[in-house]
């Protein structure tokens, strides 16, 4: 047959269900509880509330797009210092490489979505269907009801999960009671049906029928964290040294000439990602422990010392159970060049909180005709002071021009005395003035103008100079 006549290959390989053992020892119970607090924190923070002014909302942790802000308890974030928010991803992610670099993919094991999710789905199907054994028997029986009833139980309560997972998210961008009331009476915004939706798809398909998939071939972190870790970082690994030859144990007989691997295959039925540690370092593996667990479990019944598995590095992978006491060194390069990114990235972030403005203040001048002459012959600037108020309580402000002694101000809607201009601002509130400056048209061409605006109660002052403009000749 001609080259080019040859059958492409297939390149596809179905998905094989992985069905993970329930193991019992201190990693597990470390995940059910890193489960049970950011599930509880998920669904239940958007429900807390928080004292503050009568005309804000009373949620926690809201982000109001409709008053262009972001609300985490006590602090608000305003559209100009979204730079916070940005700072807060940019310190999560020199984090997640810092602790990369010292235990490896802790994060994927213990607190990534996908992971949490993951075992809850998990622990349905397994209170649905039982564990590994009945549920690999259940998957291969044919179609009955009592299939059908548990297969429909089981998806059932997936789905319920998406569902409230994807309402939980809405509930952080609207007043919680408010839109669970508009959700069951169908008064929603459009918006909050089209989320729900596309988290509840994304939720059941991926921590339901996805799994591991996503974390081997969707995530890019596995490819990524490769470049964080290094001799000294601390990962799952088998004591190859300890464990081989492995072979059966039987009671009784003579081991000297195997390893303390008994090849029970435990950590591999363990395993959420299917795979075998003993095979050495692989992609898919997310540093969860349950292999640890399930080796330990299966040392103690031999009489065999446990750490068989054990989080290790490489300076110890190769050694004696004995000798794996090496501390790995936390103080090297990459961790000094992280944790010192992370402490310039926070003291900014401190001193942007520390130095933050409660009160906004700008000059624009009108575009269309940056001058304009009189009938008298004077010259007159045109503009719009800009003043947000960012507190919650009314203010008492005194907006004053200052400049050449001829110089006249005018204000639309407001009393001028003495080229003073009082007024009150809500909390909460913006207030575009509108000044007309006027000066005699003899006058030097280049004058400076400064307009001062005073908080009553504090003293504080805040300042803006600009030029007057005057026609061209």
């Amino acid at each position: 047959m001609a080259y080019d006549q040859q059958p492409a290959p297939n390149l596809y390989a179905k998905r094989e269900a992985i069905h993970p053992q329930l193991v019992k020892g201190k990693y597990r119970v470390i995940k059910w509880a890193i489960l049970i607090a950011s599930l509880g924190l998920y669904y239940f923070l958007p429900w807390l509330r928080w004292p503050r002014a009568p005309q804000e909302p009373t949620q926690a942790i809201l982000v109001d797009f409709a008053g262009s802000r972001l609300y985490f308890f006590g602090l608000e974030i305003w559209p100009d210092e979204f730079y916070l928010v940005t700072g807060v991803l940019v310190l999560s992610a020199l984090l997640l490489f810092l602790v990369t670099a010292l235990w490896g993919r802790l994060w994927c094991g213990f607190a990534c979505p996908q992971t949490v999710w993951t075992d809850l789905y998990i622990a349905v199907e397994r209170m649905i269907e039982g564990d590994r054994n009945k549920r690999l028997k259940l998957a291969k029986a044919p179609w009955s009801l009592s299939k059908v009833s548990k297969k429909l139980t089981k998806h059932s309560i997936w789905l319920l999960i998406a569902v409230l997972t994807g309402g939980a998210w809405v509930l952080y961008f609207h007043d919680a009671p408010t839109v669970i009331f508009g959700l069951l009476t169908g008064q929603a915004p459009g918006s909050s049906y089209i989320f729900i939706g596309v988290l509840t798809f994304t939720t059941y398909s991926l921590a339901g029928l996805m799994r591991e998939q996503v974390c081997t071939y969707m995530c890019p972190w596995p490819r990524i964290q490769g470049a964080m870790t290094d001799a000294s970082t601390f990962q799952v690994g088998y004591f190859a040294a300890r464990g081989e030859p492995r072979g059966k144990h039987k009671k009784g007989s003579d081991w000297s000439a195997l390893g303390d691997c008994i090849d029970c295959n435990g950590c591999v039925v363990a395993c959420p990602m299917g795979i075998d540690i003993r095979e050495g370092d692989q992609l898919e593996c997310i540093n969860c422990g349950l292999c640890v667990d399930a080796c330990d479990s299966v040392m103690k019944k031999v009489g065999l010392p446990t750490g068989l598995i054990a989080f290790s590095n490489q300076y110890t992978s190769s050694s004696p159970v004995e000798k794996r006491a090496r501390w790995p060194r936390i103080i090297r390069p990459r961790t000094i060049v992280y944790a010192a990114a992370i402490m310039v990235i926070a003291g900014v972030m401190l001193l942007g909180l520390g130095t933050r403005e409660n009160l906004e203040f700008g000059i624009e001048r009108d575009r269309t005709m940056l001058a304009t002459q009189l009938s008298d012959g004077r010259i007159r600037n045109a503009m719009t002071a800009r003043i947000l108020n960012k507190e919650s309580d009314i203010r008492s402000f005194t907006l004053t021009a200052s400049g050449p002694e001829q110089l006249s101000v005018k204000a639309v809607g407001h009393n001028v005395d003495n080229q003073h201009i009082a007024f009150d601002l809500e909390g909460d509130k913006q207030l575009k003035l509108r000044i007309f400056l006027t000066l005699p048209a003899e006058r030097q061409r280049q004058e400076t103008i400064t307009l001062t605006l005073t908080d009553e109660l504090t003293g504080v002052q805040h300042t803006r100079e600009l030029t007057f403009v005057r026609p061209a000749d």
